[in-house]
């Protein structure tokens, strides 16, 4: 029996997502053009290393979104 939207293994059936926001200091406008990229580059180059899946990834000038699987 699947259940759709969960993991498991052996001995769990587990969902855990977790909500991130990440703003500058005095949340200042910075996350734009090349900066903006490289954040999301980042972002799902850890995901990666960590076998994460990045739900949802929003990137606005002066904060960071950003729902994550593991």
């Amino acid at each position: 029996m699947a259940l759709e939207g969960y993991k498991s293994n052996h001995n769990v059936v587990y969902s855990s997502k977790y909500h991130c926001v990440w703003t500058p200091k005095y949340r200042r406008a910075v996350l734009v053009g090349r900066v903006a990229k490289r954040c999301e580059q980042v972002l799902r180059q850890v995901a990666d290393k960590y076998h994460a899946e990045i739900m949802a990834l929003e990137i606005m000038p002066d904060h960071v979104h950003v729902l994550v699987e593991v």
